[in-house]
């Protein structure tokens, strides 16, 4: 069990944080005083620490926190610490974080949080630990890049090479992963990453794409089926689960799991125990869960479409990914990937692929690149050929400037205006107000309100009943 010090001067807040660590399943600690908590680091094997800014009455310099910080930091330059205070400096945060500091927080805390927070940083924490070729110096952690199976990625972002960094670190172990990131960033090739450089690499790996399964399918296609389960069951079906057993599911679009998915996904993350449907024998698998979404959960918790306890099993360790038109370094070099050597690009194309919003990310630029092959009759591509001249004329976007990116775990919501265009490619989540909308203006007509909102009929239907939305 790891063990966590809580340093403040204030005992409501030493109680009310212990309090809340230990209900979580951790070894909880506090102490008032700098010197305390210096002792107890000293003797006691501390997984994390949270310390307060200010220890002395009416003193709100922060001075004797950062003293603190970094006398701990000199006798433990590896030990997690949350930094937090109700007198937030920003200068004082921007410091300390450079200096090596996991987290800044405000008082007063966020719960969800803080807990997230606090997993993530043990995760890491523990296995770096027990990883010798993990290190900061850039000359190793090249190394081990250069070593790793990268399944054919193509970056050229330190954004990516930071997300890439982390999945090789936590690819090693057994704990549960979720990339978050928008539709068409690369999220399954990351998966792809962590799955190769996994001591389970040569075992079974399993991709489900919740978002594509028939709703009344899903549980049998996840948990599998005895014959006579339900209509047109008429032999025994093997669930996805079974078939990953000893080795990884990859559950693509997590936050379409319906509530009744999820009780039983829960369970089997606990137990490893689960039922098909129509039968009573209990069956027992070991496997290694990394999900994916789109979806800003924290807000699906909130409205009771996903169960929080699910989404801390399932996140111990987030890799998020950026949108591509917050990792410009890396349009050029996939561009070119998708061309081919056979292929380049002049001047005014490569601006245009640069200053284009790419709402549709990687898989947009993709089909963009392999539309412009296909009807060129020159080695050299254009802005024409591109199909990306007026974006290019009208300058929409300067080189590097981050455009709005599509709604999901981690970034800012998208505008709502921008979100409700017809016949856009899927790449922002669609929400009630936008699928209500489309509904008016296709007088109902689901093939064509999916087709607009760039879903499938089924994936239309899940929505739909996700958020209480009839046609009648």
């Amino acid at each position: 069990m790891d063990s966590i010090l809580v340093v403040d001067d204030n005992h409501a807040i030493c109680s009310a944080l212990t309090l809340m660590l230990d209900i979580h399943g951790y070894h909880a600690l506090s102490c008032e005083t700098p010197e305390q908590a210096l002792d107890i680091v000293a003797k006691q094997d501390i997984s994390l620490v949270i310390q307060d800014m200010n220890f002395t009455r009416d003193t709100t310099s922060g001075e004797e926190g950062k003293q603190l910080f970094y006398t701990l930091r000199q006798q433990q330059p590896n030990l997690p610490i949350i930094l937090m205070t109700a007198w937030t400096q920003l200068e004082t945060a921007v410091e300390l974080v450079k200096a090596g500091a996991a987290d800044y927080m405000g008082k007063p805390w966020d719960d969800a949080k803080l807990l997230t927070s606090i997993n993530n940083l043990l995760s890491i924490y523990h296995l770096s630990k027990h990883n010798n070729q993990l290190t900061r110096v850039d000359s190793d952690r090249m190394s081990a890049i250069n070593d790793a199976d990268l399944c054919g990625m193509v970056f050229g972002s330190g954004a990516m090479q930071r997300c890439i960094d982390l999945a090789l670190q936590v690819a090693k172990s057994d704990v549960s992963v979720m990339i978050t990131g928008p539709n068409g960033a690369g999220k399954d090739k990351i998966a792809d990453i962590v799955q190769a450089n996994s001591l389970l690499s040569n075992k079974p790996f399993i991709k489900v794409n919740i978002g594509a399964l028939p709703m009344d399918l899903l549980e049998a296609e996840l948990f599998g089926a005895e014959a006579g389960a339900f209509t047109g069951a008429n032999k025994v079906r093997i669930g996805r689960f079974e078939a990953a057993d000893g080795g990884t599911l990859f559950l693509d679009e997590i936050g379409n799991l319906p509530l009744s998915g999820q009780v039983k996904l829960l369970r089997v993350l606990q137990t490893g125990e689960f039922e098909r449907l129509g039968s009573h024998q209990t069956r027992k698998v070991n496997v290694r869960v990394i999900s994916a979404t789109n979806a800003d959960l924290a807000d699906d918790i909130a409205n009771g479409h996903f169960r929080e306890d699910l989404f801390y099993r399932l996140n111990v360790i987030e890799l998020p990914l950026a949108p591509l038109n917050q990792r410009v370094d890396d349009i050029l070099p996939l561009a070119q990937h998708f061309v081919g050597k056979d292929f380049s690009f002049d001047k005014p194309a490569q601006q245009a692929l640069l200053t284009h919003a790419w709402s549709g990310n990687v898989r947009e630029l993709e089909n963009v690149c392999k539309r412009a092959v296909l009807l060129t009759t020159n080695a050299t591509l254009t802005v024409t050929d591109l199909g990306l001249l007026q974006t290019a004329e009208q300058g929409l976007n300067s080189v590097g400037t981050v455009a709005p990116s599509p709604n999901f775990a981690g970034a800012p919501k998208a505008d709502k205006s921008k979100a409700t265009e017809m016949n856009k490619a899927a790449t922002v989540e669609p929400d009630k107000q936008d699928i209500e909308q489309a509904l008016v203006t296709y007088n109902g007509v689901i093939a064509r309100v999916a087709k607009s909102l760039g879903l499938s009929r089924q994936a239309l239907y899940r929505r739909m009943d996700k958020y209480g939305i009839s046609t009648k």
